[in-house]
């Protein structure tokens, strides 16, 4: 037996609420109209974990949920019906395998989400691509820092990047990002779990950092983006909301990064730092 959450809430909140409901026990998600529905078998649901995600949301805009027990169904099938191909800009096309191929784009991404974060959908998904699409890619190394779907160490590899790591601290977006890896035929991606401190133990450094993670990880996290690039390298963020970039340029600042550009879409936002040479 399966719990289905059918969550009413603003759709630009909804791919930041699937990836904190993936970590309590939710698996399975399509969305709608209307917000989302979240699937989680019976055993692994805590309706009191439910209910604080939820009222985390209630500060930020309206929402409001329905619980039903249903019997199991074809996951992949439910997903197919929400899931739409994504541009960005007229020069990325992100589309699922089941979608048709259009040859209009110079760039296209096949990513078959099922849970993983980070379909192009969201706001800040998107802004990334764009964000990406603005920085020389040709020869990098480059980090994609808390991965998903891998959607953006993808769109390194197809912007000419000699080498992608993309990581993940859960099992299964790196499970997916493999699987959508091999839907592009990428060749420079290699793929771990675990965090990014573990790259700053082996020494690594990195032309480019990617990151789409939420402002709490990212404050914690900036050090160590600041540690793996190299002088001059360049950082990429998003995942927060306009009101928080005062605390991320403070932080940024602090380890030699400067904003040099912004972008900002639905109160979403993605800037662009650039490391300042080190004495």
């Amino acid at each position: 037996m399966y719990i289905s959450a059918q969550i009413t809430v603003n759709t630009e909140f909804a791919e930041i609420l699937i990836a904190e409901l993936a970590e309590i026990g939710f698996d399975t998600f399509t969305e709608n109209p209307e917000g989302i529905e979240a699937f989680a078998l019976e055993k692994d649901f805590e309706q009191s974990q439910l209910d604080e995600v939820i009222n985390r949301y209630t500060l930020l805009t309206e929402i409001e949920y329905k619980i039903y027990k249903i019997e199991k169904q074809n996951w992949n099938e439910e997903w197919e019906k929400n899931y739409d191909p994504i541009r960005v800009k007229e020069k990325i096309l992100v589309r699922a395998t089941f979608h048709k191929l259009d040859e209009n784009y110079p760039y296209e991404i096949i990513i078959d989400p099922k849970m993983s974060f980070g379909t192009g959908h969201h706001a800040t998904t998107s802004l990334m691509l764009e964000n990406q699409l603005e920085v020389n890619h040709q020869g990098k190394n480059v980090l994609d820092a808390g991965t998903g779907t891998g959607i953006l160490a993808i769109m390194a590899e197809k912007l000419g990047a000699k080498s992608i790591i993309a990581n993940d601290i859960d099992e299964w977006p790196v499970a997916n990002t493999k699987e959508n890896i091999g839907l592009n035929g990428c060749k420079n991606i290699d793929v771990y779990q675990g965090t990014s401190i573990q790259l700053q133990d082996k020494n690594q450094k990195f032309d480019i950092v990617l990151a789409n993670i939420n402002r709490n990880v990212l404050i914690d996290e900036i050090p160590v983006y600041s540690r793996l690039l190299v002088n001059d390298g360049i950082l990429v963020l998003s995942g927060f909301y306009k009101d928080d970039l005062d605390d991320i340029d403070q932080i940024s600042k602090e380890y030699h990064l400067t904003r040099v550009k912004l972008k900002i879409r639905d109160n979403w936002v993605s800037p662009i730092f650039v490391k300042n040479n080190e004495q």
